[in-house]
């Protein structure tokens, strides 16, 4: 018999407790990814990556997210092919379908559509198109593991019917000065954490025209689509706020139409349009799981 006391104590490192408690990881900073990276005549995938700032050997955007351009040219078709367990596909531009298992989805400009444990689709493009895709692969990958089971229901979620509950909302989050005005994305099979999937959130918010939405916070990390914006609407964040409830030495990011931007998690983040022009974002977080982990911890500015 093989004894294996000594060979496995060769791997043991410990720490004493308060000076290895929060150990020295890279942090998470603020960066974009402008819609240049998608203003190609190929058709491809473009990753949003950050895996090398991470200090991992996959690509991420997140530890737990990846989030991805796709550029498809009119009458081209491309295949996503991904171990996951969650992902998010929004249509920035263009038009067409899509093919999976049980059939045929069609989307234009605004749909969302979301599929557990990737089976590998086929889009087909009618007219030049642009997607927001984003996945769960990083989180799985560094648990090890694959998705032998669906966690929720595919979805589909109609651009009109979207912005027809959007702006059912808008009038009285501006008058009562609310933090955020739009809707989080559900599933039925995701009603306890009130998510898009299981591990995944979504949300349509509208920036009305020369407002501000105060700051609030969450430990997820926010890969944030700013969908549609005119100059002067942005975004302040930082990772302190003063007594008044501002940010304190804020970075400033930009809404660029059609780019995307990270949030860092826990970091206070407001809204400003200084424009006459109201402003849309599509943020998709790993806020699903913070949330049924009982650690989102999401606070905001009264």
């Amino acid at each position: 018999m093989n004894i294996l006391n000594k060979t496995w104590q060769q791997q043991v490192q410990n720490w004493e407790y308060t000076s290895a408690a929060t150990p020295d990881l890279n942090a998470i900073d603020f960066q974009s990814f402008p819609a240049s990276l998608h203003q190609t005549d190929e058709t491809m995938i473009i990753p949003l990556d950050t895996s090398s700032n991470l200090g991992v050997a996959y690509l991420a955007s997140s530890p737990n997210l990846l989030a991805n351009y796709i550029h498809i040219a009119k009458g081209d078709t491309l295949q996503t092919d991904v171990e996951s367990s969650s992902e998010v596909f929004y249509i920035m531009r263009g038009s067409g379908q899509s093919f999976v298992d049980e059939g045929v989805i069609q989307w234009q400009t605004g749909d969302v559509f979301t599929m557990p444990c990737n089976q590998g689709i086929r889009h087909e493009a009618s007219s030049d198109t642009v997607i927001f895709w984003t996945h769960d692969a990083p989180l799985l990958s560094y648990l090890g593991v694959q998705a032998q089971q669906a966690r929720f229901k595919p979805a589909f979620y109609d651009h009109q019917d979207l912005l027809d509950e959007v702006h059912a909302v808008k009038d009285i989050a501006v008058q009562e000065n609310r933090n955020r005005a739009g809707i989080i994305l559900g599933n039925l099979d995701s009603v306890s954490t009130k998510s898009i999937t299981h591990d995944m959130w979504s949300l349509l918010n509208i920036l009305p025209a020369n407002c501000v939405q105060k700051p609030h916070r969450h430990n997820s990390v926010a890969l944030d689509l700013a969908i549609s914006a005119a100059e002067n609407t942005y975004t302040l964040m930082g990772k302190e706020i003063d007594d008044d409830g501002n940010i304190v030495n804020p970075i400033r990011a930009d809404w660029a139409s059609n780019s995307v931007f990270i949030t860092p998690p826990s970091w206070w983040h407001s809204h400003h349009n200084e424009s006459n022009q109201d402003a849309y974002v599509f943020p998709v977080q790993d806020a699903g799981l913070y949330t049924y982990m009982r650690t989102l911890d999401i606070q905001f500015v009264r």
